[in-house]
């Protein structure tokens, strides 16, 4: 580690990069739900003390991304599926108020910009990696949430998809495997063109299907997993 690092760390950056690397990696399932934190190992990684692993620890902590045990140690938060159902009507209600006002105000600089992310996903989708669809798959519906011109209910709807990123990352999972990303391109494209034509209500019924969709395939792939290894917080429940 050279010096210039070194002093960085020294100013409080080594727990905020520890923080954000690890958030990153929980969010994106490179670290399972359920998995050992073990902070030698990670200061260890990072060439740092165990001090910033500890603070980043705490930090993902109030993010509900991990947990402590009654031992002491440390695990990436299971995933909670019991909150599912509130999950996604919260989704539903952001999904729908995003896109609504998006065909209502949007421009043709908004269109030209939901047309390329919706071009970068098909990309993704032909291309089979889950990783790379789902994060197509979150552009895609911000920028149709920055045509809808209201900075609180975009940052709301943002929020929502950062908090079930890791379900969104199992739900294209599902969608690799069983090569059904494409009918998420069909309505992709369905939602722009109600967006360009200024249908309100039919861009509110193509979202409201949508988030449908991905309650009903998460569904399905925890009823074809529920045996796995993947760590869930409780039985899943009908909605």
């Amino acid at each position: 580690m050279d010096g210039e690092t070194e002093t960085k760390r020294l100013k409080g950056t080594g727990a905020r990069f520890a923080y954000e690397t690890l958030r990153d990696e929980i969010l994106s399932l490179a670290l399972s739900p359920g998995q050992l934190l073990d902070e030698t190992t990670f200061a260890e990684r990072f060439a740092m003390s165990r001090s910033p692993v500890r603070e980043a620890f705490i930090r993902l902590a109030g993010d509900g991304l991990v947990v402590t045990l009654a031992n002491r140690s440390t695990i990436v938060a299971p995933i909670d599926v019991q909150s599912f159902p509130k999950y996604v009507e919260a989704l539903d209600i952001a999904q729908r108020m995003n896109t609504r006002l998006a065909a209502e105000l949007r421009t043709e600089d908004d269109l030209t910009r939901i047309a390329r992310a919706q071009e970068t996903f098909e990309s993704a989708v032909k291309g089979g990696n889950h990783l790379k669809m789902s994060g197509a798959n979150k552009q895609f519906h911000l920028a149709i949430a920055m045509a809808g011109r209201n900075p609180y209910l975009s940052g709301f709807y943002e929020r929502i998809l950062d908090q079930g990123r890791r379900m969104l990352h199992l739900h294209f999972d599902y969608l690799e495997r069983t090569h059904d990303g494409i009918l998420l391109t069909e309505e992709h494209a369905a939602m722009l063109d109600a967006i360009r034509v200024r249908d309100v209500e039919r861009a509110d019924a193509l979202a409201h299907s949508h988030t449908c969709q991905f309650r009903d395939n998460f569904l399905r792939f925890l009823q074809e997993n529920h045996g796995s290894t993947i760590a869930l917080g409780g039985p899943a429940r009908p909605l």
